[in-house]
């Protein structure tokens, strides 16, 4: 069955935020080219809504549209002239209640915050936002550093850009990695970005003494199997741990130890997905050493244990497959 997602869109609204979903979840698809999901868009009462780029467009549903959505997404704003309060429309909140799953891309998130949909939950927004999200809205648990956090049925991404990210991961959740990675290659864009959107935030240069992580970054995937200290990491970059630390948060928004541990359990997953590897094989081959290790982290990072995932993900990889 396909996978409706509704966005919706109000005045406003970010250009790129709205082109994203219908590109981005378009271009997943079956080995045999059937489409996984089908893009709807509404907004207020089907009414034009217009964007800060100088045009305005006419989306083909009302509210309505949402009560037959699998997922719905709204689209950034511009979060300074559409909610300068921190309050909704009340036909825009009562539209928001109760769907299976929501996602925002940037500013949307403003919209989820105002709709009571973010208190007490995990959130992100764009960087040059935060300040204001976090004063209109201080239930919200905000992390302005990340590029989007999955909080289960309800997702946000940071600005902009980190609105693919925020897509190819949900079609990976659905479908598995296989079907978003080509789903990445036919949008020219990667599967996945590392770390997060504090290495694009606006502060002072760094000292341009030394040399850049990320020789050292790619050398780290090809060894994931092996104990990687930070000693070691840092004289493979020539430089002192200290320096070494500062300049890795700088360059991927992530302590080293972090950026190591996403990577790990990435692999972990790939492995569980495309291969029949036993538990204790992904595990020394993604770094974690033992079974119980690779179960607790990824059990942190999706919820799930390393069986149950790879069961899941082979009947969607089925099921895709058709």
């Amino acid at each position: 069955m396909v996978h409706r997602v509704a966005v919706m869109v109000l005045n406003h609204f970010a250009s790129l935020d709205l082109g994203v979903p219908g590109q981005v979840f378009w271009a997943a698809e079956t080995p045999d080219g059937e489409k996984l999901y089908e893009v709807v868009t509404c907004s207020p009462g089907g009414r034009p809504v217009r964007c800060d780029a100088g045009y305005t467009v006419t989306p083909d549903h009302d509210l309505s549209v949402l009560d037959t959505a699998d997922t719905v997404l709204v689209t950034g704003i511009h979060a300074g002239r559409a909610m300068k309060d921190g309050t909704l429309q009340p036909d825009v909140r009562a539209a928001l209640q109760d769907r299976p799953r929501i996602m925002s891309i940037c500013t949307g998130a403003f919209v989820l915050a105002a709709a009571g949909l973010l208190d007490e939950r995990a959130a992100t927004t764009h960087w040059r936002e935060a300040a204001r999200f976090a004063a209109l809205f201080p239930r919200v648990r905000l992390d302005p550093d990340v590029l989007f956090i999955d909080d289960g049925d309800v997702l946000t991404s940071a600005g902009v850009a980190a609105g693919i990210d925020l897509c190819l991961h949900v079609i990976r959740r659905d479908f598995g990695s296989e079907v978003a990675n080509r789903a990445a290659r036919r949008c020219v864009t990667p599967p996945w970005r590392e770390g997060g959107q504090a290495q694009y935030i606006d502060r002072p240069l760094p000292d341009p003494g030394g040399t850049s992580t990320a020789p050292t970054r790619s050398w780290m995937l090809q060894r994931l199997a092996e104990p990687l200290e930070l000693a070691t990491l840092a004289e493979h970059a020539t430089m002192s741990v200290r320096t070494f630390t500062r300049r890795f948060r700088e360059e991927t928004g992530l302590s080293p130890a972090r950026w190591l541990l996403s990577q790990r359990v990435e692999h972990a997953r790939r492995l569980l997905e495309s291969t029949d590897l036993p538990v204790d094989e992904v595990a020394r081959r993604a770094g974690f050493g033992t079974s119980v290790s690779l179960r607790q982290h990824l059990h942190a990072a999706v919820g799930v244990a390393p069986l149950t995932y790879r069961r899941t993900f082979t009947r969607t990889d089925r099921a895709a497959r058709g």
